[in-house]
């Protein structure tokens, strides 16, 4: 057990940053003080308290990231109850089985998605509040808590009539072993279930986090994953407002020309991104200039590379603020070339791992101690890990983990729960790969998406999609098998096509000519078959990955 408590954590954070800046809407520029955020919780604890809301209830929510979503967040887990962040890209039908499934009492949600639900799809919601204001949206007959919320300011004045203050923080007695989150996550393979959470998950990563020394009391973070996911929520809000650091909610699509701006403007001190952001500001920032016929020149000149490295480097670190001091990638895996070229240039990244069931940190490791290729070195002291093979660290198998961030289990799914864990207690991630001495994690794939060869040799789609989307005009791939054979869907990247001045016209050949180039990188068990063209974006999970059991059947 962690022997920091994860509510007493809070309480004094907010005491001692009280004055400082903790939550600003970047958009509108509407900045939360850590007293302005205690207030709000405090505000909140006096309606849970007055609705009868019991430790271990369950309250919902979903939105657009915003300061009121943190806040609403904080407010449930402070008081001792179960909040259910859900994913504001589920569908409604998704969103109405949640809320039924986690019995949840209350539901915080954005007035653009409330639009979409019925009412009389969650009848056991007693209450609905705006996450736009904090006003009641609906309530339960029988209920009078549209009342309560009215009267919250009178309650507020009664209790503290020397207005509120820094002393006044005082949260509830909540044990580490209480479960605080229930996360239900999208995945590639199907929709998953409801991963329960305790304080001390939390509090394994957090304090972890806090130890690194990578975040500080007044840094600036800028948030621009959807917090509702496990990682996101863990890095840009439960640390920045366990150490005092100050959180800019992005609350857009993080497009490459909107991301840069913030970056300008904010100039945070840590970087938190899935590997399509990187992937996209090197397609279209960095390769344009490799493929300079001066620089192309240059780079074959030795000691001249090194320096137009350095030279892309800093002006990469520039266009990202300038001041941060590592990006941590993690969600999904990274394309190979992009992370090799990241690294011969000496760029300040590092490859994370995790999954929701771990809340999700499973291993990282400092920029300057990453070894390429891997994912980081499991948690010292906090996790632990383990290869389903003979030979752990040559002989690909299931990457197996224990540990303090481990959930509890699957909420009323006690079937999942058993065939999660192995018969001696190691939770059974999925992934396959291998582990170094130092217990450094490489993965290879989902043990979901191995596809067996004629003769029954792994392939590894993934593998092969890295190889195929650096190749010309491919912006996304997916490798399936169909009727024996690996065929490549590929939706191209139309952008670049445009911008050459080639016509559609020609895309067939030059996937062709592609397909060919593959394959001479490939085993020839591995070898591609057919390129087809995919006319759209693949639906992807929040992290960005491809949602592959929608396409298994194209």
């Amino acid at each position: 057990m962690v022997k920091e408590n994860l509510i007493k954590l809070y309480q004094e954070s907010f005491k001692t940053n009280w004055d400082l800046p903790s939550l600003t809407d970047y958009t509108t520029g509407n900045t939360f003080y850590f007293s302005d955020v205690a207030r709000e919780i405090a505000r909140f604890h006096i309606l849970f308290k007055e609705c009868h809301i019991r430790k271990g209830d369950k309250i919902a929510l979903v939105g657009k990231d915003s300061p009121r979503w943190f806040i609403a967040y904080m407010a449930t887990i402070t008081y001792g109850a179960t909040i259910v962040p859900i994913l504001q890209d589920f569908a409604p039908n998704d969103i109405h089985h949640i809320i039924n499934h986690s019995e949840s009492t209350l539901l915080f949600v954005s007035d653009a998605i409330w639009d979409t639900l019925e009412e009389d799809n969650v009848p056991e919601l007693r209450a609905v509040i705006s996450l736009t204001d904090y006003r009641c949206l609906h309530q339960r007959d029988g209920e009078n808590i549209q009342k309560m919320l009215r009267l919250s300011d009178s309650r507020m004045t009664e209790k503290y009539p020397n207005g509120f203050k820094r002393e006044d923080v005082k949260f509830p007695e909540v044990d580490n072993s209480e479960m605080l989150v229930l996360n239900y996550t999208s995945g590639t393979t199907g929709f998953c279930k409801g991963v329960m959470l305790t304080g001390n998950n939390l509090a394994g990563n957090v304090t972890y986090a806090m130890s690194l020394g990578i975040m500080f009391r007044g840094d600036r973070e800028l948030c621009f994953l959807p917090v509702a996911h496990t990682y996101s929520c863990a890095f840009n809000l439960l640390t920045p407002l366990a150490v005092g650091a100050h959180v800019y909610i992005l609350g857009k699509i993080p497009s490459p020309k909107i991301l840069l701006k913030a970056f300008e403007d904010v100039k945070p001190n840590l970087i938190l991104a899935v590997p399509l952001i990187l992937e996209k500001i090197y397609r279209k920032m960095i390769i344009p200039q490799l493929n300079k016929r001066t620089i192309k020149l240059a780079l074959n000149i030795p000691l001249l590379d090194s320096r137009i490295y350095a030279v892309i480097c800093n002006k990469l670190i520039a266009a990202l603020g300038g001041r941060f001091c590592q990006i941590i990638v993690g969600g999904a895996a990274m394309n190979q070339e992009v992370s090799d070229f990241l690294y011969k240039i000496k760029f300040p990244f590092t490859i994370g791992y995790g999954m929701t069931e771990c809340g999700p940190l499973i291993s990282y490791s400092h920029y300057k101690e990453y070894v390429p290729g891997s994912c980081g070195q499991v948690l010292k002291d906090i996790m632990d890990v383990r290869i389903d093979s003979e030979d752990p660290y040559n002989i690909v198998g299931e990457i197996q983990v224990k540990g303090e961030n481990v959930m509890v289990g699957y909420y009323k799914n006690e079937e999942a729960t058993q065939n999660a864990f192995t018969a001696d207690g190691w939770l059974r991630t999925g992934d396959l790969g291998t582990i170094d001495k130092n217990k450094n994690i490489f993965i290879r794939g989902r043990s979901k998406t191995m596809i067996l060869g004629p003769s029954g040799q792994n392939i590894y789609p993934e593998e092969l999609e890295s190889k195929l989307n650096n190749l010309p005009f491919v912006l996304e791939s997916l490798v399936i098998e169909k009727e024996g054979k690996l065929v490549a869907l590929v939706y191209p990247d139309y952008d670049t096509v445009d911008g050459t001045g080639i016509s559609h016209d020609d895309l067939p050949s030059i996937m062709e000519k592609n397909r060919i180039e593959l394959n001479k990188q490939l085993a020839s068990f591995e070898s591609i078959s057919k390129i087809q063209l995919y006319p759209t974006e693949f639906k992807k999970t929040p992290k960005n990955s491809i949602r592959r059991y929608l396409y298994t059947n194209y």
